[in-house]
C-alpha cells in the first residue's frame, strides 16, 4: 500500500527549539490555478532559514504554512510542455509567505519552472537554491568581472561560501578563502583556492601580504560580525564587502576609514527574491551546471530523510550540522 501524499504544517511560530514540532498531515493533490503548475517534490533541502522561519525569526512570515524553500521534482500538472519534466529551484516566498517545499506537492507560477540538468541527482539538485542564489546575487551586485580581480570568501567551506568560490573561480577571478580551523578548501572550484585559517588574529595582514599590499576587490563575508573588521581591512581602495548573515547585530565601525578608502558594503537577503525571480538566476547559471563548471553539493544516502524525521533534521540544522540534510516527501 502506497503512502498517501503528506506535508509538514506549522500552525504558528515555535516559542523555542524544544517546542519546534511541525505537524505531518495528509493532503490531496491541489488544483492548478491559472498560470501555475504543480510540482511533485522528490527532494527538498533544509536550510537554516527554514528553521529560523519556523521559530518566528522572519517577521513577514504567514501562518499557518508549509515550510521549505529549495526543491527538485517533477511537473505533474500545468502546461502540457512541462508535464513530466524534472525541475528545480527555490524562492524567498516559498515557506514564508506561501506554502513551501516540505510537502509532496508544490504550487508554482509557470515562470518559476526551470529544467533540472540530467547530470545532477535529485537530492543534490535540491541543495543548490539558497546557497547559489545568495552567492550569485552578492557577486553580481559587487560587479564581479573575473580576470584580474581577487575575491576573498570568509567561511569558504560553508554552503554559500562554496557557491561563491565556484562562481568566482568560474569567472576566472583569483579566490582566497578564510575558514576557521582549516587551511584547505573542500568544495568544487575551477581553479586553485588559497585558504587562510580563520582563527588567526592577523587575517587582513595575511591577505595584504598575499596580494602584494593591494587588498581584494570583493570580500564575501558569509559569517558576519566575527570577520567584519578583517574583511574591511582586506579590501583594496574601492572594494566591496558583502554581508548575508551575522551572529551579532553591532560591530565597531570606523566611518572615516570607510569613506576615505571609497569602500562599499552590500547586504544580501535572498528572502526578498520570489520563486520566479530566483528562476531567472537559475537560468543564468544553468550552462555552468550543464557543463560541470558548477556543481551541486554532495548528499550522503543517510542525509536523505522522510518527512517523519523532519523535527530531528530541523534541530540538527539549527545546531549547525555540516551535513546537507534533504527531505524526501
Amino acid at each position: 500500500m502506497s503512502t498517501p501524499p503528506r506535508a509538514l504544517r506549522l500552525s504558528a511560530k515555535a516559542s523555542s527549539a524544544d517546542a519546534l514540532n511541525p505537524n505531518l498531515v495528509d493532503i490531496a493533490r491541489p488544483e492548478t490555478p491559472a498560470g501555475c503548475a504543480i510540482v511533485e517534490v522528490l527532494a527538498a533541502a533544509i536550510n537554516p532559514s527554514d528553521v529560523k522561519a519556523a521559530l518566528g525569526l522572519m517577521p513577514y512570515a504567514i501562518w499557518p504554512r508549509t515550510p521549505g524553500r529549495d526543491y527538485a521534482g517533477c511537473v505533474v500538472a500545468g502546461p502540457s510542455e512541462w508535464i513530466g519534466r524534472a525541475v528545480w529551484g527555490t524562492g524567498g516566498d516559498l515557506g514564508i509567505t506561501r506554502d513551501g517545499t516540505h510537502a509532496r506537492y508544490l504550487v508554482l507560477p509557470v515562470a518559476a519552472l526551470v529544467p533540472k540538468p540530467e547530470r545532477i541527482a535529485m537530492a543534490s539538485a535540491a541543495t543548490v537554491g539558497v546557497p547559489f542564489v545568495t552567492a550569485y546575487e552578492g557577486l553580481r551586485r559587487a560587479d564581479l568581472a573575473g580576470p584580474g580581480q581577487t575575491v576573498l570568501v570568509l567561511g569558504s567551506n560553508g554552503k554559500v561560501g562554496q557557491a561563491a568560490v565556484q562562481l568566482a573561480t568560474r569567472a576566472r577571478a583569483r579566490v582566497i578563502g578564510v575558514e576557521r580551523g582549516a587551511t584547505r578548501y573542500t568544495g568544487h572550484a575551477s581553479a586553485q583556492v588559497e585558504v587562510i585559517d580563520g582563527t588567526r588574529d592577523d587575517i587582513a595582514q595575511a591577505v595584504l601580504s598575499m596580494t602584494d599590499g593591494r587588498g581584494v576587490d570583493v570580500a564575501y563575508n558569509t559569517v558576519g560580525s566575527p570577520y567584519f573588521a578583517a574583511a574591511l581591512a582586506s579590501l583594496k581602495v574601492g572594494g566591496t564587502q558583502i554581508l548575508i548573515s551575522t551572529p551579532e547585530r553591532n560591530v565597531p565601525f570606523d566611518i572615516m576609514a570607510f569613506y576615505r578608502r571609497d569602500l562599499r558594503m552590500l547586504g544580501v537577503d535572498s528572502l526578498k527574491l520570489t520563486a520566479s525571480q530566483c528562476a531567472d538566476v537559475f537560468r543564468t547559471l544553468l550552462p555552468g551546471f550543464e557543463d560541470g563548471s558548477l556543481q551541486g553539493f554532495d548528499v550522503n544516502d543517510g542525509s536523505v530523510l522522510p518527512l517523519e524525521r523532519a523535527r530531528q533534521a530541523y534541530l540538527q540544522v539549527l545546531e549547525g550540522s555540516m551535513a546537507r540534510l534533504v527531505l524526501a516527501p
